[in-house]
């Protein structure tokens, strides 16, 4: 039923212009297709294809298995544990000291990792390493080379299809990363007014006027200053969630096409983009909403659609971005959007286009991810309770898996990263350091709740 709806949903006006752009790029010869094919694997060779993927093959369990605990844990070489201690990470001399020294000398120290982005522990699951596995002696690596040459495989099109449906979109477009799939996007929207434009350069008027939030990932604002570069946009930021500085600049804006883009859940600061109020301009004032939805996918949402599906706002956003690099425990990106969109970035987003999409063995990982993922709904339960665990025991607000704790100057950093790694034997912290000298903590399956002895 949610298909059909998304189906004979009326064609918005970026739909409708797209409609006029995409047969331009045909008499340009600017239209870049996909070329799907299978691999055969070594049995098949020989004989009659069979099924690729059968979603029954991939045993889940209900609860903490004795797997999960191994996705949390960690060693560090002892030479640069004493550095962390000491306060001496960033002094680069050390770095090229320890080259010298063969790993299989050096001693290892046992962490505990909270600076991770395998929110729900998959990364040890034995359902995706089998899939893994499999891909690997069945087809190898696969065909290595871009998806418009020779590299998009039924496993690249699998994937899609299921993350498709995760996002409630019509369509999808693997790319090699999440910051590849942000860049493509930005860059395919900077192209769209020089298009338009027949040739000449556009006016301040006929660009896109994009609005990104102060605090987006670093993909999406060296998208836009690329695409600002090329002459398609005009870029505009406003405040950190700020939805009314947001409503004044839209509406004091005299660009014809507008585009808002802003991550779902903010990487360093763990706080969640205003959706339902985000969802109320896009009514008022039409422009194109696009999500990053990086930290969200798998996580959030009944379904683990992402922030969009927790906020009931997946039909108001019109392109989702995500990774398979954190929740997803693989490595990759993708953009859902409609039929019609994809086939303009896939034609336009340069970093998708000249780049080598990924391989069999971990697409198959990543396809894997979504149905474990799907059939153990608990994991994100789990999330939650540790969140609530973290919040009980420290008294400080958490709204997400991502927990920033601002300490101050880079002195009482260092002091504090110091006494958490030192506080026993049995439990240390891997803290990562930001601009603002924050401690970043993520909440995953288990770094509540194991010690290692």
């Amino acid at each position: 039923m949610e298909v059909l709806n998304m189906e004979v949903k009326a064609k918005n006006s970026w739909e409708l212009l797209l409609e006029q752009l995409v047969p331009k790029l045909d008499n340009r010869n600017g239209f870049m297709p996909l070329r799907p094919m299978r691999i055969p694997s070594l049995a098949e060779a020989e004989a009659a294809p069979k099924a690729l993927i059968n979603d029954d093959e991939f045993e889940t369990y209900q609860g903490l298995q004795p797997w999960d605990r191994l996705s949390v844990q960690i060693s560090i070489p002892q030479n640069f544990y004493q550095r962390l201690l000491q306060g001496e990470e960033l002094v680069s001399r050390y770095e090229l000291e320890d080259t010298k020294i063969s790993l299989n000398e050096q001693k290892f120290r046992k962490l505990l990792l909270f600076a991770g982005n395998d929110f729900l522990g998959l990364s040890r699951h034995p359902a995706i390493a089998k899939a893994t596995a499999k891909a690997v002696a069945e087809h190898g690596t696969g065909p290595r080379g871009s998806p418009l040459i020779c590299g998009y495989t039924d496993y690249h099109i699998a994937l899609e299809l299921s993350l498709a449906k995760l996002k409630k979109k019509e369509a999808c477009l693997l790319c090699p990363t999440g910051f590849s799939a942000n860049m493509a996007v930005m860059v395919a929207l900077g192209s769209l007014a020089p298009m338009l434009s027949a040739g000449k350069r556009p006016t301040n008027e006929e660009k896109l006027a994009v609005f990104s939030d102060a605090l987006n990932h670093a993909s999406i604002v060296d998208g836009l200053k690329l695409a600002e570069r090329h002459g398609g946009i005009q870029y505009f930021v406003y405040k950190h969630c700020d939805m009314a500085h947001l409503d004044s600049l839209l509406t004091n804006c005299k660009n014809k096409r507008k585009v808002v883009v802003t991550d779902s859940v903010f990487s360093m600061d763990g706080d969640f983009a205003p959706m339902v109020d985000l969802a109320r301009l896009r009514k008022k004032h039409g422009f194109l909403f696009v999500l990053d939805d990086a930290h969200g996918t798998f996580v959030w949402g009944k379904n683990g659609g992402g922030v969009a599906e927790e906020f009931n706002c997946e039909y108001d956003v019109d392109i989702s971005i995500g990774t398979l690099s954190k929740a997803a425990a693989s490595l990759g990106g993708f953009i859902t959007c409609s039929k019609i969109w994809r086939q303009f970035i896939q034609s336009r987003g340069r970093s998708f286009i000249f780049s080598t999409i990924a391989p069999v063995p971990l697409v198959a990982a990543s396809y894997a991810s979504v149905v474990v993922a799907r059939n153990e709904p608990w994991r994100r339960m789990e999330v939650r309770k540790r969140m609530q665990q973290f919040q009980d025991l420290t008294g400080i607000p958490i709204t997400s898996q991502i927990l920033s704790v601002i300490v101050g100057s880079l002195e009482k950093l260092f002091k504090a990263s110091q006494f958490v790694l030192s506080l026993s034997l049995s439990l240390s912290l891997s803290l990562s350091l930001s601009k603002s000298m924050t401690f970043f903590i993520t909440m995953q399956l288990l770094t509540m709740s194991i010690t290692i002895d």
